[in-house]
């Protein structure tokens, strides 16, 4: 696998990036944001980690990024606004370094409040979205074929919340039995998902 770490200019910010290249021929792109910088998130969290492993599993190189104000990122917290720009920025520089392969979204948490926003702006065939802060952000209408993993016990995103946003916008819901928000004791499992619904 190659890494490789960089800072990329958007308008606003410089957003530290690390992307990753899988061993075999890449399929696509994988986009991945991660939970609230304000609480503690950021690219290296565990459920972050996690879905650029599964991505680069199942082929796809993994982009993961520092909202802003987080490791070496630049600018402040804009409540998702700016970070969802942010991503279409890096989105759009990184594109055309492997030939403009098809993207796929996934965010955790907060993070999939701003991938489900970057959806409706940037060509992507998939977002998969784990523990989705429903509860916390006004979140529209899925903009691309969307999937959502949600931990049965999650202590901070009630599933209930969840289960009605799914219901009403028909969005496939997978339910990790025994699982928290943080997913502890559950990354293999949530691994094993997350590449079972990976399209290639």
């Amino acid at each position: 696998m190659k890494r490789h770490t960089l800072h990329i200019d958007t308008p606003h910010a410089r957003i530290e990036t690390v992307i990753e290249e899988p061993d075999v021929e890449p399929v696509g792109l994988a986009l991945v944001a991660h939970p609230h910088p304000l609480h503690g998130g950021t690219m290296d969290n565990k459920v972050a980690h996690t879905l650029a492993r599964a991505a680069l599993g199942r082929g796809y190189i993994a982009v993961r990024t520092n909202f802003r104000g987080v490791g070496s990122s630049t600018g402040e917290h804009d409540h998702g606004i700016g970070e969802t720009d942010d991503l279409i920025a890096v989105a759009e520089q990184v594109e055309p370094q492997f030939g403009y392969l098809p993207w796929v979204l996934l965010g955790f948490s907060f993070g999939c409040y701003v991938q489900h926003r970057v959806a409706q702006r940037l060509h992507a065939r998939q977002l998969i979205m784990v523990g989705p802060a429903v509860s916390m952000y006004e979140f529209d209408p899925p903009a691309i074929p969307t999937t959502i993993i949600h931990g049965e016990q999650d202590e901070l995103i009630p599933l209930a919340a969840v289960h009605a946003y799914a219901r009403k916008h028909a969005i496939p819901l997978q339910v990790l039995p025994e699982a928290g928000h943080f997913f502890h004791g559950k990354l293999v499992e949530l691994r094993k998902l997350v590449e079972g619904l990976l399209r290639t």
